[in-house]
């Protein structure tokens, strides 16, 4: 007796029978995501509209007003005479003291941000400890922040005054300063400047102390106790552990701190405004001067273009290299 065996070979697939379905697709039985055409635009104008005007009038048009002004030829009492090119920007790059103004200005902001920084970090990491009246020394660290920058700086420039400054007299008494009279530290450029710093970064500290306060709560728990079950000491733990969990709140600190920083006038036009010369001055200073001493509306407009472009620059090769957005 045979046994006949059938021999079953697979029926080879057509092109439509090989084709997969698309996940989302009708095929696979997922819902298809509508395309946003001009009604979703339309209906989200009302909720957008008011930003677009602001934006346009707080920062467009505003620029589109200096960038012209810097073109043309502003007499004293603000008459435009006519177009006069990119003669102010020539103006500008070739007056004697911009480039050493520039690389001041690029000390005043490194130096200002990472001290800024590295202090926060530290102030930051005592604040997130738990230990009495925490509240109360977590408020007064906003005080620098809530009070007027230009009544602090006022503080300070009196205190350094000889004679009768209390920071001068407090020099004296501890044997720092010789003379009985103090130092006349905002008389010279160099030691203007410095305090300038220290100001600078005494009321950048808020905002960037609670900035990276935000980012330790957002530490998880259970990351940093298997790092102690690892066998990880604490300064181990705060530099392989919670510095990299801090990058997005150190990233955004950062770069509003340099744009701040950069931009900033009052504490340098108090320090230093009775100071003659550009020995102690930044961008933002020479553009006050240029108006408040020259009346050149228009070379003043060009610089301040150019203070633009450059912290467009910055904050491009910043977010370029550091990716503050990117998920750590």
């Amino acid at each position: 007796m045979s046994t006949t065996t059938t021999d079953v070979s697979p029926i080879p697939e057509t092109g439509a029978a090989r084709r997969r379905p698309r996940p989302g697709g009708p095929e696979s039985g997922g819902a298809v995501k509508p395309r946003r055409g001009g009604r979703e635009l339309l209906a989200a104008l009302p909720w957008i509209g008011p930003a677009l005007i602001l934006i346009f009038g707080v920062v467009l048009f505003p620029a589109v007003v200096m960038f012209y002004n810097s073109t043309r030829d502003i007499s004293i009492s603000g008459l435009d005479q006519g177009s006069v090119g990119f003669d102010n920007y020539i103006e500008v790059f070739t007056f004697p003291y911009f480039w050493p103004i520039f690389g001041r200005t690029i000390v005043w902001v490194v130096v200002v941000v990472a001290a800024t920084v590295i202090i926060s970090l530290g102030l930051a990491q005592i604040l997130n400890k738990a230990f009495p009246g925490r509240r109360i020394v977590r408020l007064a660290v906003i005080i620098p922040w809530a009070a007027s920058v230009v009544m602090t700086t006022m503080v300070v420039y009196y205190g350094l005054e000889p004679y009768f400054g209390i920071i001068n007299t407090f020099l004296v008494d501890i044997g720092l300063i010789d003379t009985p009279e103090g130092y006349g530290w905002t008389r010279n450029p160099e030691t203007a400047f410095a305090w300038s710093i220290v100001i600078a970064v005494f009321v950048s500290l808020p905002f960037t102390t609670y900035t990276i306060l935000a980012g330790l709560a957002t530490v998880p728990g259970d990351v940093l106790e298997a790092a102690k079950m690892d066998g990880a000491g604490p300064a181990r733990t705060y530099f392989s552990v919670v510095l990299p969990q801090l990058r997005g709140a150190l990233s955004v600190a950062v770069l509003i701190n340099i744009i701040n920083v950069f931009n900033s006038l009052p504490i340098l036009k108090v320090m230093t405004g009775s100071i003659p010369g550009y020995d102690a001055d930044t961008i933002m200073t020479m553009i006050f001067k240029y108006i408040q001493n020259q009346h050149k509306v228009d070379v003043a407009s060009a610089l301040s273009v150019v203070a633009f472009l450059i912290v467009i620059v910055i904050v491009a090769i910043y977010v370029r290299v550091v990716k503050p957005m990117k998920e750590v």
